[in-house]
């Protein structure tokens, strides 16, 4: 079976770390990978140039009418699934809203869709495929809700699971993936900040059993109320039971323990960082985002993003904060994650980001663009794909931005697949 690290794109990040040789990560993911971008409805595949730190365009696919929203690829590496909507964020709900399966040519990486596109209750806002390859599982956040879909032997998608019961997809739903055993999955529920004509929602982790397809509440994980607690994203250590929690609305990364033989989660976690490299002088709204843990378990990689805006010269413009990734080492012996870098970016809110197999780069990409100030003028910063090297300690360079014009709609997703 194929592990779900070999996708870089979407469960592990990889960078060298102290002590590690680049020819034992290279080794492991010899077959070619390729970069895919979404703008709107929009699927661009690139080539990638390794050792030139660089990305070739060529192709684009569409699904009309609905935007991307998340891309995942079938464990035997011959299918891709995209789910997408005419929703989006925030509070547009939108009526179209498709999960749809991809073939992926194992040369070039050029994907062709096949099979019926499933309906979805709702806008979609993370998809993921078991470890097994036989369940898609979608998340929604709005209403938070969980769907599953069989995988037919083809790579198309099947039925839709029926639940005996709900599963309970607390408030705001906004990751689903199955645990490294395939015996349990967690859902990421982030929850909501406070605002004035409500209060805060509380945020947690929601933990089932998982045969079958069918989903069974086993636990819910937050610190005491789930009050002060909104995550976004889990990556898994690829060797020890430690899962890393991108905690969003507190800038904050969670170290939690994967308990035996129930495939739960501690209730408590084991660390709790910051992810800021100023905590004390970033402006609301600052969030963390998407999260990777290297295949060697040794550094794990968070983004900060920042898209707040103030006005200037009677224009709306960014009021600063942090965009950027933070790098942490992670000690082998007790799973303790320690801040080595952050890295910036020269984009506003890295929303996605991946690491190419072979270790050595780091491709992230910007949502939108946005007006700076700059001196007495105003800007345009655009949204772009920004490439970094990766060092031997796992730190990052900057080598170059690739803009990437939008227009009305937003670089929602973006991922490295490594091909059959």
């Amino acid at each position: 079976m194929i592990s779900r690290r070999t996708f870089t794109a979407l469960l592990a990040g990889t960078a060298a770390a102290p002590g590690i040789a680049w020819s034992q990560t290279m080794n492991q993911t010899m077959q070619k990978s390729v970069f895919y971008g979404s703008v709107g409805p929009e699927l661009t595949l690139y080539d990638i140039d390794v050792e030139g730190a660089a990305l070739a365009r060529r192709g684009t696919v569409s699904t009309p009418g609905a935007n991307v929203q998340y891309v995942w690829p079938h464990p035997s590496k011959r299918y891709l699934y995209v789910v997408s909507s005419d929703g989006g964020p925030g509070t547009i709900p939108g009526t179209k809203h498709v999960a749809h399966s991809f073939h992926i040519d194992p040369a070039s990486g050029a994907i062709t869709p096949f099979g019926e596109p499933a309906a979805l209750p709702s806008r979609p806002i993370h998809c993921s495929v078991d470890a097994a390859g036989e369940f898609l599982l979608t998340a929604y956040n709005i209403p938070s809700n969980i769907t599953v879909h069989r995988i037919k032997s083809d790579g198309a998608i099947g039925d839709l699971v029926p639940q005996p019961a709900k599963p309970d997809a607390g408030i705001f739903a906004h990751q689903i993936l199955t645990t490294p055993g395939n015996q349990s999955a967690i859902l990421v529920a982030r929850g909501n900040n406070a605002e004035p004509s409500k209060p805060e929602d509380p945020g947690a982790l929601k933990v089932y059993r998982f045969k079958n397809g069918i989903l069974t509440n086993l636990a819910s994980v937050q610190p005491g109320d789930g009050l002060g607690f909104g995550p976004r994203h889990i990556d898994f250590h690829p060797t020890q039971p430690w899962v890393f929690v991108s905690v969003e609305r507190q800038s904050q990364l969670y170290v939690y323990r994967l308990q035996q033989p129930d495939h739960s989660l501690a209730r408590d976690p084991m660390y709790v960082k910051n992810t800021l490299a100023g905590r004390d002088n970033a402006p609301p709204p600052q969030a963390a985002g998407a999260i990777h843990v290297h295949p060697n378990g040794r550094l794990v990689y968070v983004t900060n993003r920042n898209s707040g805006t103030r006005e200037f010269e009677g224009k709306r413009v960014s009021s600063g904060g942090e965009n950027n990734v933070a790098v942490f080492s992670i000690d082998p012996k007790s799973g303790e994650p320690t801040l080595i870098q952050n890295a910036d970016a020269p984009t506003i809110h890295l929303r996605t980001f991946a690491i190419d197999p072979s270790g050595r780069l780091l491709v992230a990409a910007s949502i939108q663009p946005m007006l700076i100030r700059d001196g007495n003028a105003v800007r345009t910063l655009t949204a772009g794909i920004v490439v970094y090297r990766i060092g031997s300690d796992g730190k990052l360079e900057f080598v170059r931005k690739y803009d990437v014009d939008t227009g009305k709609f937003l670089q929602f997703w973006t991922g490295i697949v490594t091909l059959a």
